[in-house]
């Protein structure tokens, strides 16, 4: 059993609070995101499924931005670039495929 409360927090990017989960073949990341941080244009190899469980963040890939509100779900498949700004205080879950290994060592 994990306590998410318990796990230690990573500060990855500034106004990026993470906590993680790594499995066998996944990594959870359950993020605190301070109103206003801004995650930069990036990619990366893992298909990432964001959903936003509090607060409202707008989040851009495929060229679309869209604002996620609480219980919607965003698929972004591996190697396409996205980024995104928290436009209130926001709690987001990521679930990457495969294993954030960069992550695994923060």
């Amino acid at each position: 059993m994990i306590e998410i409360e318990t796990l230690p927090v990573k500060d990855v990017i500034p106004g990026f609070h993470g906590r993680f989960v790594h499995t066998q073949h996944s990594t959870l990341g359950f993020w605190e995101v301070d109103k206003g941080s801004a995650l930069p244009v990036h990619s990366h190899l893992h298909e990432q499924i964001t959903e936003v469980r509090e607060g409202e963040f707008e989040l851009t890939f495929n060229g679309e931005s869209r604002i996620y509100t609480p219980g919607m779900i965003a698929v972004i498949p591996p190697h396409v670039e996205h980024s995104g700004t928290a436009l209130t205080d926001c709690k987001l879950l990521d679930i990457f495929l495969p294993v954030r290994e960069d992550y695994r060592g923060l």
